[in-house]
């Protein structure tokens, strides 16, 4: 059936008409059924099963991630749910139903990272989360027995773990709104006062869940990038003051790098890891390379190998003392040397050396300019 799932997905793709699995190839629980079991690891390091949640009399499951947008919108209001029924014996937890390998760079253009269960623990330390957070990414077996369809979805058992309610936490997205409909806190409210759940169904809204099958898509994505042209062109001194200035309207990332440097050349791969991630949003990476104009077909044909499909420039000259002063009075001239620079010029990250890779992408993203949320 998984065979026949990927052909069919691969048919869609070529014929270019869906971009994703279909709706519907893992159907979500039916109200009613019985909670499928799982034996699952937490952020914490612990396993957990059905049976670790026995004594509470509503079990609330969250199927949510790292990497969706809204998904990071209802992180705060998952803390706040867990805070306001944890006393009254409600049972909450998060499962990841995401393949990491199913996720393409440009879908992560709202985030710092990915899926991974490293990166999960990662964010459930940043957000204090206090319910467990389950992975589920090896082999998705939980996920599709429960049929999650986005991120965030939530499914509500009672006390016999029978489903009683599948759907949304709320009916709006954005944190700084205020939603006109708590569904699961209503679900919750009724079967703690052992009442029926009057809307038992809701539709959930977010990013789809991110199947095995999809595999073969992010192989396609990758060389789609393989095949976008590579530039290098030339850039003279004021060219370069001009580009920290960023009269644009893009947060903009300046990598000053060389062939001949080794903490450049092995970096690199970073800057285009993070060119793909947030080339859709206000953003750009351009690099500026400082070998001498002579080697320009050798720095060519590095960018080539790295598939810079992004803005690339040569400084025009050997003077690497005008170089320093056009990109920063304040940069002492080791290599590599990268720039975070707001329009109008406001630099919000400067580093001499090589870049943490996870730090520069949470600063992009935590950016007001980017940010996490749709809006």
């Amino acid at each position: 059936m998984k065979r026949l799932h990927l052909v069919c997905l691969l048919l869609l793709f070529a014929a270019d008409i869906c971009q994703a699995v279909p709706a519907g190839i893992h159907p979500p629980l039916a109200i009613g059924a019985a909670a499928p079991a799982f034996n699952l690891k937490g952020t914490d390091g612990k396993m957990y099963t059905l049976a670790s949640f026995k004594t509470s009399p509503v079990l609330v499951i969250v199927f949510t991630c790292n990497h969706c947008p809204t998904a990071q919108a209802y992180e705060d209001r998952l803390i706040r749910l867990k805070k306001d029924y944890g006393n009254k014996g409600v049972a909450v937890m998060a499962i990841m139903p995401n393949d990491p390998a199913s996720i393409t760079l440009s879908e992560l253009d709202y985030t710092d990272m990915s899926d991974s269960y490293e990166e999960m623990k990662i964010r459930a330390a940043q957000k204090h989360f206090n319910f467990p957070y389950l992975y589920d990414g090896n082999t998705e077996a939980v996920s599709i027995a429960y049929g999650p369809v986005a991120t965030p979805h939530v499914f509500i058992f009672d006390k016999e773990r029978k489903l009683r309610y599948q759907g949304r936490i709320d009916d709006m997205e954005k944190p700084s709104k205020t939603p006109t409909s708590f569904d699961t806190r209503n679900a919750i409210d009724a079967l703690l006062a052992n009442k029926e759940v009057t809307t038992p169904t809701t539709k959930v809204f977010g990013c789809s869940v991110k199947w095995a099958e999809k595999t073969e898509l992010v192989k396609q994505s990758n060389e789609k990038w393989a095949k976008q042209p590579v530039m290098l062109d030339s850039i003279t001194e004021q060219g370069i003051k001009d580009l920290v200035k960023n009269s644009g309207d893009k947060l903009r990332l300046i990598n000053i790098w060389a062939i001949w440097c080794g903490p450049c050349v092995t970096e690199f791969d970073d800057f285009i890891t993070i060119n793909r991630m947030y080339r859709s949003r206000d953003f750009e990476f351009i690099s500026i390379s400082a070998d001498d104009p002579a080697t320009r077909d050798k720095v060519y044909k590095f960018l080539q190998k790295h598939q810079a499909a992004n803005t690339n420039y040569l400084f025009n000259t050997d003077n690497k003392y005008k170089l320093i002063e056009a990109v920063d009075p304040n940069w002492q001239g080791a290599l590599p040397y990268t720039l975070l620079v707001e329009p109008g010029g406001k630099i919000v990250y400067s580093k001499q050396g090589p870049i943490d890779l996870k730090e520069m992408k949470k600063t992009i993203v935590d950016n007001p300019m980017i940010d996490r949320f749709f809006k």
